[in-house]
């Protein structure tokens, strides 16, 4: 669901964009309860997970593709909605300025979607059903595998409603087209997410949250995120995702040539030129790097400073 430049009109642009570097600089300060020794390195294996994540987009019906959001298994396993927008909103920009995926003038309309909107609505969500199931831990994948599938239908509709208030797309097109694609790609968001959780409760406690266990170590996660983001990378779908099919159905994919801000950067697309697979493994491995370092680095520098 990254939106390219030209999609949403500067007006629109600009306002998401005000209201995403609000939502980044108080996220900044209420993450910090978040950030003590043990959660620092958590924030950077789950930011550089879901950027290894988002590379592998899984088939749909009509041929469109979907991939991970992944903002309600952030919140969830990092405990706080607050670092949850971080980690996200770290991946879109680094997804954004290297990778040339999702427009440097969107980023603003992209940090909104996916890391404030869904990030939330997957939190609140997640929440009120875990009281509903009784609080039981064994009920969390659950939770939150439901919570993340409405997070993504939630943030494709303030995409229509943006592409609507661009004068892109008309609402009452667009957002029948948006809603019923990412319906399914919700429910793939739904399964990775509640997998990925179930396989951390019972194999990988201590990297989930209210667990007494000191960090058991780095090789599992890491050899795991580098195998996604540089071998699972390859078989990923070609299918266009669920925006960009949405976009040619309805006629407006051409926007996004119109009007391109392009950052120079031999990654641009997952991949290095002339280096064919091995280029999107290499690629892949250096997001996923970057990722890691940049959240591991934010959590350092906004810690509390008795952590």
């Amino acid at each position: 669901m990254h939106i390219p430049d030209g999609f949403v009109s500067p007006p629109v642009a600009a306002a998401t964009g005000l209201v995403s570097v609000a939502a980044l600089f108080i996220a900044t300060g209420r993450s910090q309860a978040a950030f003590g020794i043990r959660r620092a390195p958590i924030l950077g294996l789950t930011t550089a997970f879901i950027f290894a994540a988002q590379m592998i987009n899984f088939p749909v019906a009509g041929g469109t593709s979907g991939h991970l959001l992944g903002g309600t298994l952030a919140a969830v396993i990092l405990d706080s909605p607050w670092a949850g927008t971080l980690s996200i909103a770290t991946v879109l920009i680094i997804q954004a300025v290297l990778f040339a995926d999702g427009g440097i003038t969107a980023l603003g309309v992209n940090i909104l979607n996916m890391a404030v909107i869904g990030v939330w609505v997957g939190w609140v969500l997640t929440q009120t059903l875990q009281r509903l199931f009784g609080g039981s831990k064994r009920r969390l994948p659950l939770a939150a595998g439901i919570a993340s599938a409405v997070s993504v239908v939630v943030a494709a509709i303030a995409c229509a409603i943006e592409l609507a208030l661009s004068g892109t797309a008309s609402l009452a097109i667009a957002l029948p087209s948006m809603t019923g694609v990412h319906i399914l790609i919700g429910i793939g968001e739904g399964l990775i997410t509640g997998g990925v959780l179930t396989y951390l409760a019972t194999a990988r406690p201590d990297l989930l949250p209210g667990e007494q266990q000191q960090f058991k170590g780095w090789l599992v996660p890491v050899v795991s995120i580098f195998l996604i983001a540089g071998v699972l990378s390859l078989f990923a779908s070609a299918w266009p995702d669920g925006l960009e099919k949405v976009a040619e159905n309805l006629g407006f994919i051409h926007l996004g040539e119109k009007v391109r801000v392009i950052v120079p950067t031999p990654l641009a697309n997952y991949g290095i030129e002339g280096l064919g697979q091995i280029g999107t493994s290499i690629a892949g491995l250096i997001g996923a790097a970057v990722c890691f370092a940049v959240a591991f680095g934010i959590a350092k520098v906004v810690k509390p400073n008795n952590a």
